[in-house]
């Protein structure tokens, strides 16, 4: 029968990485710790930890099991006297995954906002491109562009991005003049590599009120979306980013936008959330605060 101590012992070892620091921490002979990781290893039927005589590293499932114990421990960590008499205020860490250009400029000064506004609130923001996982990653959210495919999951759309084409003033005075789509394919565009696939994402356009794709052939990909716009602004070529990302410079004359009236549909912006019927206070607070700022 696994216990609870099992998994605090497991968590602590996940955290230092070593056996003889867990057991400090636990009051506990070293021992007896590596037998309790034992044991549980035992019952889950899997191999926890990598161990050798030098370092103890974890296994793609202990890093799962690690995950999840977290948020767990933050549960019980929460348990405390101020939560019980404050029972509706957000406690423990809220952990967030989110697209880092997005995730500076939108994210995080909603969670600066929610630990004013509840000081018993710890924040941990996880900045990444590439798509991670929610479940796997002990996260409680995470932002994303797109539609979710995931049915476990549940997503709201608090937000819209337009899609800009933009260019700088120095690349466009130094090249043929874009009138339509069409043009595009005698000029330098600098592509975004998206990080889960590997593959270049298309340009997207309404013309003449049909839905245009266009994979042009270019010679520069790029798989970060700040290195992207700054890669225009250094007048490399053409790019198709978020308004959120274009906005300071369109507005500064650093880009200029191209074909505005072949702008496509908006990218929908969803907070992705586990599929649960009871979700921890600090969830709810964030989804209102993130759902607010459709009304700001």
């Amino acid at each position: 029968m696994k216990n609870l101590s099992q998994f605090l012992n497991f968590a602590a070892v996940g955290r230092h990485g070593s056996f003889a620091r867990a057991a400090r921490e636990l009051s506990l002979a070293p021992s007896s710790v590596a037998k309790s990781i034992a044991r549980l290893e035992q019952e889950l039927g899997v191999r926890l930890f990598h161990r050798t005589t030098r370092s103890v590293q974890m296994t793609a499932e202990g890093q799962t099991l690690f995950a999840r114990c977290s948020r767990l421990l933050d549960e019980i960590d929460a348990l405390d006297l101020h939560s019980v008499a404050d029972a509706g205020a957000p406690t423990g860490v809220l952990r967030v995954g989110a697209p880092i250009g997005y995730g500076t400029r939108v994210v995080l000064p909603v969670l600066t906002a929610l630990q004013r506004r509840y000081p018993a609130l710890e924040a941990d923001l996880r900045l990444s491109d590439e798509q991670v996982d929610l479940v796997r990653e002990g996260l409680d959210a995470v932002i994303r562009f797109g539609t979710l495919n995931d049915s476990s999951m549940i997503a709201r759309q608090f937000d819209s991005q337009p899609l800009v084409l933009c260019a700088s003033p120095d690349y466009l005075a130094a090249h043929p003049k874009i009138r339509g789509v069409g043009d595009l394919t005698h000029h330098a565009v600098v592509a975004f590599r998206m990080p889960t696939s590997g593959r270049e994402r298309p340009l997207e356009f309404i013309d003449r009120g049909e839905p245009v794709t266009i994979t042009p052939k270019t010679r520069f990909r790029i798989s970060h979306g700040e290195a992207l716009v700054n890669a225009a602004v250094q007048s490399a070529g053409v790019v198709q980013i978020p308004e959120f990302m274009a906005r300071r410079y369109l507005d500064s004359g650093a880009l200029q936008e191209l074909l505005p009236h072949c702008r496509p549909a908006p990218l929908p912006v969803n907070v992705i959330v586990p599929g649960s019927r009871t979700r921890p206070a600090r969830v709810e607070a964030l989804v209102t605060a993130l759902m607010n700022l459709r009304a700001d």
